[in-house]
């Protein structure tokens, strides 16, 4: 890192300088020598020289900020955090906007045990750092140290902010799931001690079975909960959604009053306005559809599936041009989305563009067999768990 020296501007003086102002200038000129010694050294990939000099500067100047952070940056690099945290605490107090020093810091401060600085200084500072390496490692230390305290929460917000910019890092992905799992798990197992018998256990009973393919289990549980407390957030959805997606055509019956109800506790529910109009156009009533999913889109304009499922009604009614526009949108929100690219694929060979129609037809297939390999990993894993042995403490049965 480069030594910025502060400029002085001289004044133009018609009188000889006094003894102070030559004094002054003195010291100005042998702290712009330091400065000038200290990126020289820096240049020639010295910084063992570096140091002294910028040490020498700052004995004659301790507010040159830009000395302040060389300083701290380059002790820091060279493994004295002692020192080095007091130059980077000066620098950052005098410019909070020196995320880069902020997070050495932070690191520094991990180093030195001060752990509750740190994590303040590593939050402030992680956000404004997006694709700079040295955002993964301040977010390595803070996910290690919120671990090691059992803070889960905060562990997985700092990955959610490393992902933003790392999407696809599969190290990543991996500690999110462990994270969110172990949160998930933990809240399962706290909510089961504080209330066993309340609606929102059986939801949760409800929504784990759903997740492992026990229909009637599931169902018994969400009956249970409105049973309970009909005034539960979220719960109609979820209960609709099961209800809509069963092959049992008298469960599947019940859906719409369900999704009714979601939306008479929430008229914002997007979700089960969607529902509703899905389940309109498979009675063939496209207008009741198309109220319904323009409503949804209305509530959530990036929804990917209210595009889709709205463009498949104008596509029904004819009106092709606006079908594509949602088309288009869906896939520009989410380019995975299957449905979305089989829909614009048999609007390309209705307008004979039979090229672009034929890729359409490539990615639907392509991301249909991806997200079928995920169901059946997903599918496999809660055999496999479902399959393992209780502990029974090493006593045989």
């Amino acid at each position: 890192m480069s030594a910025k020296p502060i400029l002085f501007f001289a004044l133009a003086l018609t009188c000889p300088l006094t003894a102070s102002a030559q004094a002054a200038q003195s010291k100005g000129d042998a702290i712009q020598q330091y400065l000038r010694n200290a990126e020289q050294d820096l240049a020639q990939k010295r910084p063992d020289l570096a140091i002294p000099q910028l040490e020498a500067a700052l004995a004659l100047d301790p507010g040159n900020i830009d000395a302040q952070a060389n300083l701290g940056v380059l002790l820091y690099f060279k493994g004295d955090a002692v020192n080095a945290a007091p130059h980077l605490r000066a620098a950052v107090k005098a410019k909070p906007e020196l995320w880069k020093i902020q997070v050495l810091l932070g690191l520094t401060e991990f180093r030195t045990k001060d752990a509750d600085n740190a994590r303040v200084d590593l939050e402030a500072a992680l956000p404004h750092l997006k694709g700079e390496k040295v955002q993964r490692e301040a977010g390595n230390a803070l996910i290690a140290s919120y671990s090691a305290s059992g803070e889960m929460e905060k562990a997985a917000r700092v990955v959610s902010v490393l992902l933003e910019t790392q999407p696809t890092d599969a190290h990543l992905l991996l500690l999110s799931y462990r994270l969110n799992t172990d949160i998930a798990n933990n809240s399962l197992v706290t909510l089961a001690l504080a209330a066993p018998d309340s609606a929102e256990m059986h939801q949760a009973i409800a929504r784990e079975l759903t997740r492992r393919g026990d229909e009637p289990g599931a169902v018994a549980h969400y009956r249970e909960a409105i049973r309970l407390d009909p005034t539960l957030p979220g719960l109609y959805f979820d209960f609709g959604n099961l209800l809509f997606n069963s092959t049992d055509q008298k469960l599947q019956s019940e859906a719409e009053p369900q999704f009714k109800a979601a939306l008479a506790a929430n008229a914002s529910d997007e979700k089960s306005q969607l529902m509703l109009g899905e389940i309109a156009a498979q009675r063939g009533d496209m207008k009741a559809a198309f109220d319904a999913e323009s409503r949804a889109l209305e509530l959530q304009p990036n929804d990917p599936d209210a595009c889709s499922e709205l463009a498949k009604v104008l596509m029904t009614m004819g009106q092709r041009d606006k079908a594509r526009v949602l088309l288009d949108r869906a896939i520009e929100m989410d380019p995975t989305s299957y449905t979305a690219h089989y829909r614009l694929s048999s609007l390309d060979r209705q307008e004979k563009k039979f090229d672009d129609a034929k890729h359409e037809l490539a990615e639907y297939q392509k991301y249909k067999e991806m997200k079928a390999r995920l169901q059946a990993i997903f599918h496999e894993m809660h055999v496999r768990t479902e399959d393992k042995p209780e502990d029974d403490g090493g006593m045989g049965k």
